[in-house]
């Protein structure tokens, strides 16, 4: 048994939790809001996850020391614009031997950071003495369905692969195959970019467009992704893996995935603001849409859809206007332009 600390209580948070919690892991969840917490402890119930249970063995805490405090595992589960407040608020926290697990899915736009260097980053900054692992743990899993024991897989990543599998060995059981990679660069990469692709497939299917448009979208833009992941240095096989192609998958097509839902309202007409107040979420891959931006040019990188995305969520373009102009780029030959040669 290990004793974890889930910082987040939204619904990967607290699906991960449970999941722990069931498998006899000593779980607490906390949450920055108060009222959060109240309604967990009373209800037993996520709200954005009805009809799910709540182990009575799993605890919901307001106090952040007791959520870091002696535990082996710290799980950030926050959204991604919260990862650096998150990760300076539990710095004095920490001590030596504890691992850090990331299941925040982002790039900081200010930094470039992914989001186990803003983790590093900040303890740094919070002069941390304690002598900790920073490990990402990234798929193609929703909360919805990890919440009701469906089979799911994920990749625990670190360069310490003694620490990536330790984090394997905690989260594996009957439900959750783990996987581990060293390459934790590109695993936090896919986990961000993939977002913004996921928004195209939303927009998409909000303009009443089919099957063959989402499977060309996905595949280009894995493409887009990969092509930016080999020129910062990662292995190329993260892309082909349930980090890079399993999670766009599931996230460019599932009811679940709040990008896609975004998409799909700003497609049928909505501003990119009212779509994401509709979702009632976080919508990372609107947040991912900067830093992207910053990396194709910085890398100097070809990523026409991410280009394309960027131009209807920040700069007011039709989406059918973008599309168009997709359409009609240069002609390509598929294995050089996926390479990242020039064609």
């Amino acid at each position: 048994m290990s004793v974890i600390g889930v910082l987040g209580a939204g619904t990967w948070g607290t699906a991960l939790g449970r999941m722990l919690a069931n498998s006899g892991h000593d779980a607490v969840v906390w949450s920055a809001l108060p009222q959060e917490i109240d309604e967990l402890n009373e209800k037993r119930v996520h709200p954005k996850l009805p009809g799910v249970k709540l182990p009575d063995q799993l605890r919901f805490t307001k106090e952040l020391a007791e959520a870091c405090i002696g535990k082996e595992i710290i799980i950030f589960a926050v959204p991604s614009p919260f990862i650096r407040a998150t990760a300076r608020a539990s710095s004095p926290l920490l001590s030596d031997g504890q691992i850090i697990v990331s299941v925040a899915k982002g790039v900081e736009k200010e930094t470039l950071f992914t989001m186990t260097e803003v983790i590093g980053d900040e303890l740094k900054k919070s002069e941390c003495k304690a002598d900790v692992s920073l490990v990402a743990l990234s798929g193609p899993t929703h909360a919805e369905e990890v919440a009701i024991d469906l089979p799911t897989t994920i990749v625990s990543s670190c360069e310490d692969m003694a620490m990536a599998e330790r984090v394997q060995d905690v989260f594996m059981n009957t439900c959750m195959r783990v996987y581990t990679n060293p390459d934790i660069k590109g695993v936090e990469l896919c986990g961000a970019m993939k977002n913004i692709i996921a928004l195209a497939s939303g927009i998409l299917t909000g303009l009443g467009y089919g099957d063959n448009s989402r499977a060309a979208l996905i595949t280009r833009g894995m493409a887009e992704i990969t092509r930016l992941g080999i020129a910062m240095g990662c292995l190329p096989q993260t892309f082909y893996g349930l980090a890079g192609i399993g999670d766009l998958i599931v996230t460019a097509t599932s009811v679940h995935s709040r990008n896609n839902k975004c998409g799909q309202f700003i497609g049928q007409g909505m501003s990119a603001e009212e779509a994401v107040k509709k979702v009632g979420m976080v919508v990372e891959g609107i947040n991912a849409i900067p830093a992207a931006v910053r990396l194709k040019k910085e890398y100097n990188v070809d990523m026409p859809i991410i280009d394309a995305v960027d131009a209807v969520i920040n700069k007011g373009v039709l989406p059918k206007d973008v599309i168009r102009s997709l359409m009609i780029r240069e002609k390509k030959n598929e294995i050089k332009d996926f390479l990242g040669f020039d064609a």
